[in-house]
């Protein structure tokens, strides 16, 4: 029989080691699957990790890295705060969406009106479209003690539904032909996020660095960051100590959906420039693999997301220079999350042989 012991003192060193050593195999077993495919797997491998960052057109590419990096960043934020509490807001992709449509709509309702308050409304509209989305899973949690991992990821297809609702009716261009999908709201100077397009700046990343130094400090100077941790490490204790467990799920999940719709916002306002049908590209999802390769820590997480996004950069170079296809490089991004889990797993129980007839 195989069975798992848990470790009395797991290595602190090896648990800090671990996001490290999984980029290290994912590196190895991404090469061995281009080798699968007919590529050359160094190449592809420094096509992914080198020319985005030092490569002949790196000066293209790398303020990409914090346009790719602020919406993964900003989302895995809020993921990490329920995650250390044990609250797993796994729906957060459609918080990402509402968060979107409620912006969007908020811009296009003034168009073609020119105000700078109008910009900062599309922000509110869209935190508060995505702290709605998440409330439905919190509250149906604490009134009848529902699954957060379902509701949340069911909703994220209800989520679609209504961003293609949304694209073909309500929102979509009156002057766009018949073509689903809003208007370019970087075409509307009142409603874009974008400080320097040129330089690829947007107000996405101030919010995601902000976000970061937020949760540092709730965190690590706060009461309420104190029982978060608490609650996550020692729920007994948390209990006992008088934590309200209704008051962390709803601020939990809350600031996570308000997060994650900022993040909508900012990437239709920029990036995206319209709702449309494909307008949701995965980063609610990413965000989990950033958060936990971050350790659920607001620098590491910001570090982790600098480093997926290069992930999608790369990936993307490969594509068009190496013909690799795109789900080959979705494999490879699982991987990480995949090899991390699986490290993290090994530091933290011993794998025991035993004889089937053992005591």
């Amino acid at each position: 029989m195989i069975k798992l012991e848990k470790r009395p003192m797991p290595s602190r060193t090896l648990s800090m080691a671990t996001p490290l050593i999984a980029v290290v195999i994912t590196m190895i077993a991404g090469g061995l699957l281009f080798a699968a495919l007919g590529k050359n797997p160094f190449e592809a491998i420094r096509t992914i990790f080198w020319d985005p960052v030092l490569g002949e057109y790196a000066f293209y590419y790398r303020p990409q890295l914090l346009v790719k990096a602020a919406p993964l960043v900003l989302i895995a934020i809020g993921l990490s705060l329920g995650f250390k509490a044990g609250i797993w807001n796994i729906g957060a992709e459609g918080q990402y969406i509402i968060g979107a449509i409620c912006g969007a709509g908020v811009g296009l309702a003034f168009y073609p009106t020119e105000s700078i308050l109008i910009f900062p409304l599309m922000i509110l509209a869209g935190a508060l479209g995505g702290w709605a989305w998440a409330m439905i899973p919190a509250l149906l949690k604490v009134k009848f003690g529902t699954n957060e991992i379902l509701v949340s990821l069911m909703l994220v297809y209800v989520a679609e539904q209504l961003l293609a609702s949304m694209s073909l009716g309500l929102l979509k261009n009156p002057e766009g032909h018949g073509f689903p999908g809003s208007r370019n709201l970087n075409d509307y100077p009142s409603a874009t996020s974008w400080i320097n397009e040129a330089a690829g700046l947007h107000w996405g990343m101030a919010f995601a660095f902000i976000a970061v130094i937020f949760a540092y400090v709730l965190l690590n100077r706060h009461i309420l960051g104190f029982n978060i941790r608490l609650t996550g490490e020692a729920p007994r204790a948390a209990r006992f100590s008088g934590v309200n467990p209704t008051r962390l799920i709803l601020f939990c999940l809350g600031t996570s959906g308000a997060l994650a719709g900022m993040a909508g916002l900012f990437e239709v306002s920029g990036p995206s420039g319209q709702i449309s049908i494909d307008f949701n590209v995965g980063y609610g999802f990413t965000a989990i693999i950033v958060a936990f390769l971050g350790r659920l820590h607001p620098v590491g997480i910001l570090l982790a997301g600098l480093l997926m996004a290069l992930t999608y950069i790369g990936g993307e170079i490969a594509q068009g220079n190496l013909g690799l296809p795109s789900a080959a490089i979705q494999v490879f991004q699982g991987m990480l999350l995949f090899f991390l889990l699986a490290l993290d797993l090994l530091t933290n129980y011993r794998v025991k042989f035993a004889a089937k007839g053992a005591a």
